[in-house]
């Protein structure tokens, strides 16, 4: 296996050969590819432990269960998903039908981040799957376990002319593959940074891109909200896989009666979950290198700590840890954070609040705790944001029935369940005729009557009438 090679040509060759378009073929691969997953389960719990110390209940959660689930939903709706769709068709252009038919895109690229590297690039893959489509996976660099390790599952599952890894740094072999292939999809997750030079890349080939990307996802904590619950879920969306979660909430944005009240509530929701010494507990994991935990551990020197504050750069260890008093101009408030540290932001009104998230506007996700449905409307029509919960944080993206992405500088596109094939499907709209009767006012020489008689069929001057 060349791990720099994506065998391109091969796979294009297999492609145009309609050999991904049965949907038997489809199904047979899918039940491959789960599996390869359940084969290979604790391989998977040990590379995320070493790669980041990632603990056995969120490995298991956010890395493989859920991709069971989004494989058994693709299994039970393929058939439906695959099935062309009858559109109505207008008096006008009888005698004929109108039909939506689902094609493939052909040979897709999927990018993959190291925050979570098996869900992140297998989540993708059922879609393109799913879709008839043939890939190249090009999993992160920065957790180099899971990358082997997700190479070799891919090389002892399925032929290389269908899908096959490339490994190698991200800023050399991700260039070269987009250069070289005119690949038919890109799908990229990871920053924004990134994001915009996939899309630069992708330019001159006019191939299209979903970006899931990031943003300072606000938890908005209303007045009325149950603080204790409220800091309950918070605590547990924001230090799941140590904070490094592109919808973890990135600040909570809390109205100023009940700061100090939520706060203490914060602090017992994170004893509780991690104990009086979080570097001991099995549930905590730790920053994936070197670099990002030298950028987090920075940010602990701004503003007021109210909890938590204490690291340790051997086993690259920061305790969650709850900050306040920030500048709005501090990198805490500017950029996406994507590590247990959570500012606390007070707001006296809805128009304040509205001008604290649109300082980073279109944010991945937004969690709201209250019991205001006036409230709930207001955020959920005056705020831009790709997906978000009431009441809950992280767990919108774990159904399969609701498109998960972006908007505006968080992303663009979007995936899971049906809207992951529709990712990598286009639609292939058929207008399908009979021969007779064949009507000559649409041919010419065209006349007065003609025009009469069609004005008559398609509207005319009614049509601009109210």
């Amino acid at each position: 296996m060349d791990d720099r090679n994506p065998r391109y040509d091969e796979k294009r060759a297999f492609f145009d050969s309609g050999g991904t378009m049965d949907l038997s073929f489809r199904r047979a691969r899918l039940v491959e590819l789960k599996r390869m997953l359940a084969g290979h389960e604790e391989e998977i719990y040990e590379a995320l432990r070493l790669d980041m110390g990632k603990p056995r209940y969120e490995a298991y959660t956010s890395e493989i269960v859920v991709l069971y689930r989004e494989i058994d939903h693709a299994l039970k709706h393929l058939a439906s998903w695959m099935r062309p769709e009858r559109v109505r068709t207008p008096l006008a252009l009888m005698p004929s039908r109108s039909v939506i038919y689902k094609s493939p895109l052909g040979v897709v690229l999927i990018i993959g981040p190291w925050n979570y590297p098996f869900q992140l690039v297998f989540a993708p893959l059922i879609g393109a799957l799913a879709a008839g489509n043939c890939a190249v996976i090009k999993p992160s660099d920065q957790t180099r376990r899971s990358s082997e390790l997700i190479a070799r599952m891919i090389a002892q599952t399925f032929p290389e002319n269908y899908v096959s890894v490339v490994r190698g740094p991200g800023a050399s072999i991700g260039p070269s593959l987009i250069e070289r292939h005119r690949f038919d999809h890109i799908f990229f997750t990871g920053s924004p940074a990134v994001g915009r030079k996939i899309m630069e890349m992708a330019a001159p080939s006019l191939t299209p891109v979903t970006l899931e990307l990031g943003g300072k996802s606000p938890a908005i904590v209303a007045a009325d909200a149950d603080l204790a619950i409220a800091a309950k879920r918070i605590v547990f969306g924001k230090f799941f896989n140590a904070g490094q979660t592109c919808v973890a909430p990135d600040y909570a944005l809390v109205d100023a009666s009940v700061r100090e009240s939520f706060a203490s509530e914060l602090a017992a929701a994170i004893a509780e979950a991690f104990g009086a010494d979080p570097s001991a507990s099995e549930s905590y994991a730790r920053i994936v290198n070197d670099k990002r935990f030298a950028l987090l551990s920075g940010y602990l020197r701004q503003g007021r700590i109210l909890c938590g504050g204490r690291s340790d750069a051997a086993t690259r260890y920061i305790e969650p840890t709850v900050i306040c008093d920030l500048s709005a101009n501090s990198p805490l408030m500017t950029e996406e954070i994507f590590g247990p540290i959570l500012p606390i932001v007070p707001f006296g009104s809805r128009e304040e609040l509205l001008s604290i998230v649109r300082r980073n506007r279109h944010p991945l996700a937004l969690y709201l705790f209250t019991k205001d449905r006036r409230l709930t409307r207001f955020v959920r029509e005056r705020i831009e944001f790709g997906g978000g919960a009431v009441n809950n944080a992280i767990l919108h993206l774990a159904n399969a029935e609701l498109p998960f992405g972006g908007v505006g500088a968080s992303g663009m596109g979007n995936y899971h369940g049906r809207f992951g094939f529709e990712t990598f499907s286009h639609r292939k709209s058929i207008l399908e005729s009979r021969n007779h009767p064949d009507f000559a006012v649409r041919y010419a020489p065209y006349t007065a009557s003609k025009l009469s008689l069609v004005s008559r069929l398609l509207g005319g001057r009614r049509a601009l009438k109210p």
